[in-house]
């Protein structure tokens, strides 16, 4: 089955970073948990199409292939916590082919992705593992880490105000929708998102001191 993902050398590749983002959600590799166990689809694998002979239809996905790429999740998410991300980044793409519905190795894949600045791709992980799991905070939160350092503002914004319905409690959510409204202009939405993320969690420096720039 052919991969719904970029090829690296289709992909255009772009440095612009925003590490200040990074540090206030925790998204970097050093601070964010591999351990997903949330992020498992929640529908059963789509079938392909039986096909036109009388053979009946067969799962896209084999029984064999789903647990051999679960197995390599989970070696790759002890890799990465271990900070051997070249290898996790092997493995997660070997988790990927053997089942491209596995959203825990797209959400692991797109978090190296995105701590080697390679954002398209990331964005692109993100995507797939939100689209399984469009309930999960994660993904959204993630990608819109990576719009924010493509300086995608908007697109980031859009992501976080879903991401605040999705986990209104998340300080982490609400920093960050700050940070992107504060970008946009818009300092009564900053405020507020500054605002609420320091109700959750009162030392968040980062929040408190957004909220003094836009005179929260």
């Amino acid at each position: 089955m052919a991969s719904p993902f970029p090829q690296r050398g289709l992909a255009r590749r772009r440095r612009i970073w925003w590490p200040f983002a990074l540090a206030l959600t925790g998204i970097a590799l050093c601070g964010c948990s591999f351990d997903l166990g949330s992020l498992m689809p929640e529908k059963d694998k789509p079938q392909q199409e039986a096909p036109k002979a009388a053979a009946p239809a067969e799962s896209a996905v084999s029984a064999g292939n789903v647990t051999e790429a679960q197995a390599r999740t989970a070696k790759a998410q002890s890799l990465a916590k271990s900070g051997e991300t070249a290898a996790a980044l092997d493995e997660f793409n070997r988790a990927v082919d053997l089942d491209p519905y596995n959203a825990q190795a797209l959400y692991g894949r797109a978090l190296i992705y995105q701590g080697n600045h390679q954002h398209d791709f990331a964005i692109a992980d993100f995507t797939a593992a939100s689209g399984l799991n469009p309930q999960k905070v994660e993904p959204l939160l993630g990608r819109a880490i990576s719009y924010l350092a493509l300086g995608k503002v908007k697109e980031a914004a859009a992501d976080l105000d879903e991401a605040s319905e999705v986990d209104p409690h998340s300080a982490q959510v609400w920093t960050a929708r700050g940070q992107a409204y504060e970008r946009l202009g818009d300092k009564a939405k900053a405020a507020a998102s500054y605002t609420r993320a320091v109700s959750l969690r009162p030392r968040d420096d980062t929040a408190r001191s957004g909220l003094a720039r836009v005179g929260g």
